[in-house]
């Protein structure tokens, strides 16, 4: 595909398209926010929303006009200016993500005209998505540091960690798509799945960029740096009213843009899916449809995973970035190149070629199945005594330690100690005070 066709378009065109793309990311977050609460009702035994407009379908619009109202507090000890410029700066790039996103393919527009409906393309947009993405958590980041307050920071840090872990697994997941489709342009990764989607050929891939999305997007079963749980509300725990709202549409914008760039990448976008697509059923107008109603279906999905998987540990969190979908990723990124090469080298059907390949997955299982370390028997602590009062308020004794004036009498053991770990306390005859 040409690329150079998004420089012909005239002002006017690329103002309308600029308008429908704001206008479609914001419907997208309005019914978003709606149809998230509706269905986690209908999972949880209620109704969900049904008191503004047709089936509650305006609850959003009157959440957003409750939020303008509502008074605008500022804690004393914030950075101010930082503070205030927080939800801007995660709501901006939310917006710019939208503007390289192709609705459908060519479509004719008022004046004679014909123009692809999508703002604009670069031969490295999806790099740029990736990159925008990442702007977004400064935001987040500042908002905790700006705060003044424990919880909001530790929000903020756990965001930053969620980021740095998860956007080189989305990255790596991105390779081997690249590799298929030789672009790193949008329109042609569209394009380069008309007769078949990479979420069937790249299964893996699609599998990794799926968890990472939910990990970037701060969403369930990810959703730690607003774990209420554990640290309150985050870096939200000290904003009220409109700005508030600004970090809440931003979160539902993102739900809306994590969507469409997965279906963009690997659910052929606005190509319809078999057989509609013999029928020429994803020309003009009828792309945008079919891309509308991915975006809705894969919004679901991640709506459904969050009224279904608990929250995720934060140790659990890191190990299962850091320790399986980063070296899952690299390993499938190295057996597509590697087939990508036998393929046009002819090797398959040599004998040397298949003896290597059932060594590489003979090993690589082997890894999987034995490759864990065996746990290491805990060794028996010496006991320690401690001052049970030195915080100015009584504390108990952790495992391993004694009350000193209990010495002898009271011993905790480790929660997981055996029964023939376990001690005998060793009571030792009262004495009278001084003798």
């Amino acid at each position: 595909m040409d690329l150079n066709i998004f420089m012909h378009d005239p002002l006017w065109v690329v103002i309308l398209k600029a308008l429908f793309g704001f206008v479609l990311l914001i419907l997208f977050t309005l019914f978003g926010i709606v149809f998230e609460r509706k269905v986690l009702g209908r999972m949880q035994n209620r109704p969900g929303p049904t008191m503004n407009g047709p089936f509650g379908s305006l609850q959003s619009l009157a959440d957003g006009l409750k939020s303008m109202l509502k008074e605008d507090l500022t804690p004393s000890g914030v950075d101010k200016v930082v503070f205030m410029l927080a939800p801007a700066l995660n709501v901006i790039p939310a917006v710019l993500i939208f503007a390289l996103i192709p609705f459908a393919g060519k479509v004719p527009v008022p004046g004679g005209h014909t123009t692809m409906l999508q703002v604009s393309d670069m031969p490295v947009s999806i790099l740029l998505i990736l990159g925008v993405t990442s702007v977004g958590i400064y935001g987040v980041v500042l908002a905790g540091w700006a705060s003044n307050e424990t919880f909001a920071l530790l929000g903020g840090i756990r965001a930053s960690a969620q980021m740095i872990s998860y956007e080189v697994a989305m990255g790596l997941s991105l390779v081997a798509v690249f590799m298929y489709s030789g672009s790193l342009s949008t329109s042609e990764v569209v394009d380069a799945q008309k007769n078949l989607w990479y979420c069937l050929v790249l299964i893996p891939s699609f599998v990794i960029f799926v968890i990472a999305i939910f990990g970037e997007s701060n969403r369930t079963p990810f959703d730690l740096p607003e774990g209420e749980s554990e640290i309150v509300g985050g870096y939200l725990t000290e904003y009220s009213s409109m700005r508030f709202a600004m970090f809440y549409m931003a979160e539902y914008m993102a739900l809306a843009n994590v969507s469409a760039v997965c279906v963009t990448i690997f659910l052929g976008g606005f190509h319809a899916p078999i057989p509609f697509n013999w029928l020429g059923m994803d020309h003009a107008y009828w792309g945008l449809l079919w891309f509308v109603i991915k975006t809705i279906l894969f919004m679901g999905f991640m709506v459904w995973v969050r009224a279904t998987v608990p929250r995720f540990r934060y140790d659990q969190f890191m190990r299962l970035g850091w320790r399986w979908l980063i070296p899952i990723s690299l390993v499938w990124v190295l057996l597509v190149a590697t087939f990508r090469v036998a393929r046009s080298q002819g090797w398959f059907g040599q004998p040397l070629f298949i003896a290597i390949g059932a060594a590489i997955v003979i090993a690589i299982l082997a890894i999987i199945f034995f490759g864990g370390r065996e746990p290491e028997e805990e060794k028996p602590q010496p006991v320690k005594e401690f001052d049970a009062f030195a915080g100015g308020f009584p504390v108990p004794p952790r495992p391993g330690q004694v009350l000193p004036e209990l010495a002898g009498v009271v011993v905790t053991e480790p929660a997981d100690a055996t029964p023939d770990q376990q001690t005998e306390p060793q009571a030792q005859p009262p004495t009278l005070g001084g003798s």
